[in-house]
């Protein structure tokens, strides 16, 4: 064996996906890395700091696989980095607006706030 050979076999790699979409545009990046990466240099790596200019990893929070994780973390072969955008609106707020629009509509229990019982005696 040659040297390169025992370098390339010594050096392990991860093949590792970078996600990231807005409403009109998606991307997710292949890319192979260093065995001890962590997921910042990963992000950046993969070049889709490029791709999407918004993104800014002080704010942004990033996750592995749907579970949040940090920048330091190492990634491991299979890994899915994703990128994650802000809120625009709290989803309980939104989710309070809506029950009680099904409450003034009368597609809710004005008491329970539950689905209005057709078979219940009106009082």
């Amino acid at each position: 064996m040659t040297e390169q050979t025992v370098e390339q076999i010594s050096e392990k790699t991860n093949q590792v996906e970078v996600v990231y979409g807005v409403p009109t545009k998606q991307k997710i990046l292949t890319i192979t890395t260093a065995d001890d990466t962590s997921v910042e240099q990963a992000i950046n790596e993969s070049n889709i700091l490029a791709i999407f200019d918004e993104i800014d990893l002080l704010k942004s929070k990033v996750g592995i696989w749907n579970k949040a994780c940090k920048l330091t973390d190492i990634v491991e072969d299979g890994d899915r980095i994703e990128i994650y955008r802000p809120l625009i609106a709290d989803p309980k707020e939104v989710r309070k607006r809506r029950a009680e629009k099904a409450k003034l509509e009368g597609r809710a229990d004005k008491v329970t706030g539950g689905r209005v019982n057709k078979l219940r005696k009106k009082s």
